[in-house]
């Protein structure tokens, strides 16, 4: 499959930039490629639904990409469902591996994965260009892997997944736990422990309501503070700086030197205020929030003829609605229009 990346006319290059009406400058690109998943993990498909929305060609995710990154975007993630499903993967990280930012330099090219596929991937997709990845692992033992994820042999194939990304050379390799009390809450020592073993950054993540079903309720939620002083017992953590303002994670290193940990707490500690993330569907519409009532149709326009000065003001007019921050909890909260398996993680 050959593909030619999209050019650009003079006009799109401008001093514009990806920037809210709350003063906060966006510059990450969450990018679903499909909402299908070969897992059933009873966090997120507590329904049996499936996909249920489009792809685009893969030359239409380069080419809105590229008008993204015209506006000053110098993070893009690739996401699903799950992407290592998506034919012609490998040749979509090729192109975007060659697409600077307006400055010139290259992007920060990730890709979050459940890891199933990754054992024979990790290497071509380093080779295609691909700097760093992320893996859902929800569980370190296999029984409670596999009960999550409804797959039989999950675990082993996961973990097979995980040192093959590593000897890869897809560094820092971080790996996502959504952490549900009664599901997997048992595993976070575990978890401060394989972190170390494996050298890999783990983050552990407040459960959200974006699932299909009615799982999600607070007390299923186990928050930082709980998590923190959990490790500290056997294995003492020390706070560290924020690398950049929009970073979600509060990080801590353990006292030793020896790995890290990250924990990403939107219920209990809200990070709205520094959020630099925009995100855009398997079916090529905007998402200013993951928990947005209403989608914009970036692809549609597209489809209809719209040239790329015409779609990067769309961007902008859409990025200026972006919300000042979610509702989780309160009263009215209303979830989302999608379940994250729709959205993109």
């Amino acid at each position: 499959m050959a593909l030619v990346s999209p050019t650009t006319s003079s006009s799109i290059r401008t001093n514009a930039r990806l920037t809210d009406s709350h003063g906060r400058v966006i510059h990450d690109l969450r990018v679903s490629i499909t909402d299908r998943c070969n897992y059933k993990c009873v966090y997120c498909r507590t329904g049996e639904a499936g996909a249920q929305y489009p792809e685009l060609a893969i030359e239409d995710y380069l080419r809105l990409i590229r008008v993204f990154v015209d506006l000053g975007i110098t993070k893009v993630r690739l996401t699903g469902g799950e992407p290592l499903l998506r034919r012609g993967l490998l040749e979509m990280i090729q192109e975007l591996a060659k697409m600077p930012t307006p400055r010139g330099d290259p992007l920060d090219l990730a890709l979050t994965t459940n890891g199933h596929l990754l054992h024979g991937l990790a290497e071509p997709l380093k080779a295609a260009g691909l700097r760093r990845i992320t893996v859902s692992m929800d569980a370190v033992d296999a029984p409670t892997f596999e009960r999550i994820t409804r797959v039989p042999g999950s675990f082993e194939k996961v973990l097979a997944g995980i040192r093959a990304a590593r000897a890869a050379g897809l560094m820092p390799l971080k790996i996502n736990c959504v952490l549900l009390r009664g599901f997997n809450d048992d595993q976070v020592e575990a978890f401060a422990h394989f972190a170390r073993h494996e050298n890999v950054v783990v983050r552990f993540i407040e459960f959200m309501p974006l699932e299909e079903g009615r799982l999600w309720s607070p007390e299923v939620v186990v928050p930082l503070s709980e998590i923190v002083a959990r490790i500290n017992r056997t294995l003492p953590l020390i706070p560290l700086p924020p690398r950049e303002p929009g970073e979600t994670a509060r990080r801590y290193a353990f006292s030793d030197g020896q790995g890290e940990i990250g924990i990403i707490a939107p219920v209990s500690q809200a990070f709205c205020g520094a959020c630099s993330r925009i995100r855009l569907t398997s079916d090529g519409k905007i998402r200013t929030c993951l928990f947005s009532q209403v989608e914009h149709d970036l692809y549609g326009r597209l489809r209809a003829g719209a040239d790329n000065d015409d779609l990067r003001a769309y961007i902008l007019r859409t990025v200026q609605g972006k919300e000042a921050r979610h509702h989780i909890g309160e009263p009215g909260f209303l979830k989302p229009s999608r379940s994250m398996v729709h959205i993109g993680g």
